[in-house]
């Protein structure tokens, strides 16, 4: 008995150090997800409101204004001759699977069976399944209505971010959708992962098929900014090189066609992200969705009135208020700013373009520090409704009673148990399903069983990090859950090799932040060593860390992991600490070193720039294309970086001396690295 409970009691301390240690890598690699989308948010409000206050120049296009391409909205009717599929011949050679319509099972069972082996459908039968989507798409309600009478049970399903695995392991698990088997998938089907456009290609088959039991909702990743940044954008030009822009033209009508919710018996509420105090479920059924292109930015006064082509002076008329991305009180505009061009100067003149920004930023009353977005001008009514879709899409739910702004992803709010329960019993509701956050056992309820998070993309982060999971509700509308991990490597891990997998990925990921950040972290644990000796405590080197970083991560636990040898009677040599993180530079040379870690530490804000850039998606920018890019950014982080850096590094990785960059060279180029065991264990080269 006495050594029955010495082994019991060193399992359980076994077990509960293996938790702590997921739960960490779980904080790591969430934190960091977060961050980056409050970072492409922000990137996204500065352009916003940039755009809202200067126009382009008469005699050139505005760089900025290029970025957004209002200008390429059609009406419906010239949609129809714009995406015409007819003049599109599929060769003989091709291979793939071929479609007819109106669709049968059997095209879509084979276009099933064709991606499962890696097969590609003909860019002909992608545009003529997009184009009937958009149709079907622009007929439905932007609250779909479910009853259960019909069927005996109802899947519902959460992210699959580009995971085609997962979809077909639903699929095989619990069948294909039918009138049988009725599917209600709560949006982000597409990013990050490198199957999305055969996810939405077999989602939009089902819809097509069977109209009344296939329901799609839309998530925040159902928008083409968030796109450019997550990886959408990159795969669909990849895999469509001559028709990949028409295709994401007609993805984003489609994407803002999406319902926003489904409703089931009058009784349980299923949308991606989540609600707020104001969320009216009323008002959502009533706006016009379509209007909404991207949910990261409110309607436009041009947006907001009858499209005619005309210029953007006439809107005088109607109350207007700036809104923020986040939930929260509008700001009241300081004063009504004249609109000018960031190349044809502000009626002053030897004004710079960097100067002319600050000047407007600080007439505006506006500043880039801390989590301030940029925002922009428009009609209360618009804002009303657009503020209800971003909680929607962007919310999630919090332990605590309130609404509060969500500064960690930058958009929507954090809602608490009290606002669940007033929006749920005002709508006679009794239960919320959402997505939108991964979770590791692929499900969570909180607020007191009144919400339930589903997710299912499994290894999300890396392989092993979680499970995928989605929901069967029968009529006595009890939520019962399968999970599933589609990598069968994982399924064959130890939990110990799981836990060890995954908290090496996060680590790397981690350290990668800390080397971008390094100027930052230097210069702050100077902060604490003012006799320049090198050295600081552990103790503030935590607070240090948090500080510049801002991700909440309890850095005196990593510390084990992160400082090894770097310490000397309890304090840390910082500099001989940075030396042995294990990633690697580049082999292209920068002399100067603040566009380098610029560079490093802005990478994919830079490629989300380039790619808004590059509106012919043609993969290349020309070298003042590439100057207005970084001039640009280092306004929005008030940085400067001289025209000789940027220049210097445009000749640089002009590689073929064309006088054009290919975007993903120079994004590959200086991506940071891990670095393997064998390098960072090798003595140093005569060299």
């Amino acid at each position: 008995m006495r050594a029955a409970l010495l082994i019991q009691r060193w399992y359980r301390q076994y077990a509960a150090r293996l938790e702590m240690r997921r739960r960490c890598s779980w904080n790591i690699f969430q934190s960091i997800e977060y961050s980056g989308q409050q970072d492409h948010i922000k990137l996204y409000n500065f352009f916003g409101y940039l755009m809202d206050h200067f126009t382009s120049a008469s005699s050139q296009r505005n760089l900025v204004s290029q970025m957004f391409r209002e200008s390429d909205a059609f009406q419906d009717v010239e949609w129809e001759k714009q995406f015409c599929y007819k003049a599109i011949e599929v060769p003989d050679v091709y291979a793939g699977p071929h479609l007819s319509f109106p669709l049968t099972i059997s095209n879509v069972t084979e276009l099933v069976d064709a991606f499962k082996n890696k097969q590609k459908l003909h860019a002909r039968y992608v545009l003529q399944l997009l184009g009937k989507t958009w149709t079907l798409l622009r007929l439905m309600p932007n609250i779909s209505h479910v009853c259960t009478c019909k069927h005996k049970e109802i899947t519902i399903c959460g992210d699959l971010h580009g995971h085609l695995e997962d979809l077909l392991l639903v699929f095989y698990k619990n069948g294909f959708p039918s009138a049988e088997t009725p599917y209600v998938f709560n949006g982000d089907f597409v990013d990050r992962g490198k199957e999305s456009m055969e996810i939405l290609l077999v989602l939009f088959a089902f819809l097509l098929l069977y109209p009344h039991d296939m329901h799609l909702n839309r998530g925040n990743h159902e928008d083409h900014i968030v796109n450019l940044r997550y990886g959408f954008t990159k795969e669909v030009l990849g895999k469509y090189q001559v028709h990949g822009k028409m295709i994401l033209k007609l993805l984003q009508k489609i994407f803002s066609c999406l319902p926003l919710a489904t409703v089931i018996d009058q009784k349980v509420l299923i949308l991606h992200g989540g609600i707020s105090d104001k969320t009216d479920l009323n008002l959502i059924a009533k706006l016009d969705r379509q209007r909404f292109v991207s949910a990261l930015r409110p309607l436009k006064r041009r947006e907001a009135s009858v499209p005619d082509g005309d210029d953007d002076d006439d809107f005088s008329a109607g109350r207007r208020r700036v809104q923020s991305l986040t939930h929260g009180t509008p700001v009241r505009p300081r004063q009504e700013l004249p609109r000018h061009s960031v190349h044809s100067g502000s009626g002053r003149t030897g004004r710079s373009v960097d100067e002319e920004l600050r000047e407007r930023r600080r007439l505006a009353g506006l500043s880039l520090s801390g989590s301030e977005l940029y925002s922009a001008e428009v009609l209360e009514t618009d804002a009303d409704e657009w503020k209800q879709i971003v909680d929607v899409l962007w919310s999630d739910p919090m332990s605590q009673n309130g609404c509060v702004p969500n500064e960690v992803r930058g958009g929507g709010c954090y809602w608490g148990p009290d606002v669940t329960q007033e929006v749920l019993d005002r709508h006679k509701l009794k239960l919320l399903i959402r997505s939108h956050e991964c979770k590791q056992e692929g499900y969570e309820f909180c607020h007191n069983g009144r919400v339930l998070t589903i997710f299912s993309a499994s290894n999300y982060y890396d392989v092993g990090s979680n499970r995928g999971a989605y929901i069967r509700l029968g009529p006595d509308l009890i939520p019962h859950f399968k999970q599933f991990q589609a990598s069968r490597s994982t399924r064959e891990l130890t939990l110990r090799q799981s836990v060890g997998r995954t908290e090496r990925s996060a680590l790397q990921a981690l350290r990668m932040q800390l080397f971008a950040h390094k100027s930052a972290l230097i210069r702050e644990f100077q902060e604490y060593d003012p006799q320049c000796t090198g050295l600081i405590s552990l103790k503030h080197w935590a607070v240090a860390m948090e500080k510049v970083l801002r991700l909440s991560l309890p850095w005196r636990v990593l510390r084990a992991q992160l400082v090894t040898s770097s310490t000397r009677d309890g304090m840390l040599s910082y500099h001989d600490w940075f030396n042995q993180l294990s990633v690697i530079q580049p082999n292209t040379e920068i002399a100067n070193a603040s566009l380098l870690e610029t560079l490093y530490k802005h990478h994919s804000n830079l490629e989300s720039i380039f790619r808004m850039i590059d509106t012919d998606h043609s993969g290349l920018i020309s070298f003042e294309e590439f100057h207005q890019t970084w001039k640009l950014l280092s306004s929005h982080l008030q940085t400067d970086i001289s025209d000789k850096a940027i220049a210097d590094l445009a000749e640089s990785i002009d590689f073929n001396k064309d006088g054009s960059i290919d975007i993903n060279e120079f994004m590959e180029a200086f991506r940071l690295v891990e670095q393997s065991r064998g390098e960072r264990e090798a003595p140093p080269s005569p060299e």
